[in-house]
């Protein structure tokens, strides 16, 4: 009795341990991009850059990301995931203080690193949290983007201060995250005595189904994780210049990104929990995307402050819910690990090389036309188009139906 009453508080204390582990982790998959946007002026002043050129700060790590996407699950085989999620925090640390030395080749190599780290962790973190809380899927999903949401919000409204109010200048602004990143390194070391993880080579024992690229549903999840990805890498970075073209001062603008990102953390956490207990997930596509527009028709044609800041708020209640539910859809319509497995890969890698387009064009169509108009209707198009692509992702049917009988999973799993 003493024995079982041992054991029970030790897998109690474990999976404590590890749901710490997975917030801390969500907590370094942002900072290190969203911190970027106050900064855009600093950079661009001391280095001579234009603004397409600064824009490649942001688009490297998600042009990385998209590349490396595809072959993490065969980092994970190799090292088990416990091991590959510590290789992407160091990695994504390693980026993060070359991207802050005196260089522009390293400002750039320092991105592209970053990304890499990033991409390790991104596509791994649900698979842990599937084989661990396989019951509980929805809510722990909900709890890390809640928590990397948390991050990615802190992040702008901090950078201008700590680069002028602290003295730090705009490198060492950006390299201050790798607080971030050793405090996420400490909570992941205790899963590292965790039994090597077998998720991803038992998702490779279902082999039947024919290649998931050939899936119709399956481009819809792959376009809607993208396009709204895109929507949010465009808007994002570029916020804080838009705001300044309109009178804000530049660390107010940097809060008001801030502001866009806390906006969203109630929908990252809803979500999740309500796109598993709908029948069909139609109406939450449709409703992220009337409200991104709303949002960003406000923010194109009001001259009112408080407006304005209305808008920004349903920008970022629109993208909280986006990237939640583009997670959430990975795993619902996937009958089995295997399916699961395959559309993560598939729908992060084309998703986030689709959104590595963003941020570059925003700056280089400003930079043409001198006026953020058309970067703005441009992200409105591109709402429209993931509003059409995760309606026909929330049809309530697996990737290959055909397969779904023989081969059926819980359909809250996430891959």
């Amino acid at each position: 009795m003493m024995k079982s009453s041992l054991n029970t508080k030790n897998q109690y204390q474990g999976r404590i341990l590890l749901i710490l582990g997975i917030i801390f982790v969500a907590f370094t998959l942002r900072p290190a991009l969203t911190s970027v946007g106050p900064l855009t002026s600093a950079i661009r002043a001391e280095t001579g850059m234009s603004n397409g050129a600064v824009g490649l700060v942001t688009t490297l790590p998600l042009i990385a990301f998209g590349l490396l996407s595809p072959v993490v699950s065969r980092i994970a085989r190799k090292f088990g995931i416990e091991l590959s999620v510590l290789i992407g925090l160091i990695i994504l640390g390693a980026g993060i203080i070359l991207r802050s030395t005196n260089t522009i080749f390293l400002l750039f190599a320092g991105a592209a690193i970053i990304g890499f780290g990033i991409a390790i962790c991104n596509v791994l973190l649900p698979g842990i949290v599937k084989q661990s809380f396989p019951k509980k899927v929805g809510l722990i999903t909900g709890i890390y983007t809640l928590s990397m949401g948390i991050c990615a919000g802190l992040a702008p409204g901090l950078s201008i201060p700590l680069a002028e109010s602290l003295g730090l200048g705009w490198r060492l602004s950006l390299g201050t995250w790798i607080i971030m990143i050793i405090l996420a390194i400490c909570f992941w070391i205790p899963q590292l005595k965790r039994k090597r993880s077998t998720a991803v080579r038992s998702a490779e024992n279902h082999s039947k189904d024919p290649s998931i690229w050939l899936s119709p549903i399956a481009w819809q999840v792959t376009l809607f994780m993208g396009l709204q990805s895109l929507a949010y890498f465009s808007i994002t970075p570029w916020l804080p210049e838009i705001l300044h073209g309109k009178g804000y001062d530049l660390a107010v603008a940097g809060w008001m990104v801030t502001l866009l990102q806390f906006s969203g953390l109630p929908a990252n956490l809803i979500i999740p929990v309500l796109a598993d207990r709908l029948p069909n997930q139609k109406g939450i596509a449709l409703a992220i995307g009337l409200i991104n527009i709303t949002g960003l028709i406000g923010l194109l044609f009001s001259t009112n402050k408080i407006l304005t800041i209305c808008c920004i708020a349903l920008i970022g209640i629109a993208l909280g819910a986006a990237i939640s539910h583009s997670l959430t859809l990975i795993g619902l319509r996937a009958a089995n690990a295997k399916q699961a497995a395959d559309l993560s890969g598939m729908a992060q890698s084309v998703g986030y090389l689709l959104s590595a387009l963003g941020p570059f064009v925003m700056g280089f169509l400003y930079d043409l036309f001198h006026s953020w108009s058309l970067p703005i209707f441009v992200i409105m198009i591109i709402t429209i188009i993931f509003t059409v692509s995760g309606i026909g992702a929330g049809r309530n049917q697996y990737v290959f139906q055909e397969h779904s009988a023989q081969q059926k999973e819980a359909p809250s799993t996430i891959a």
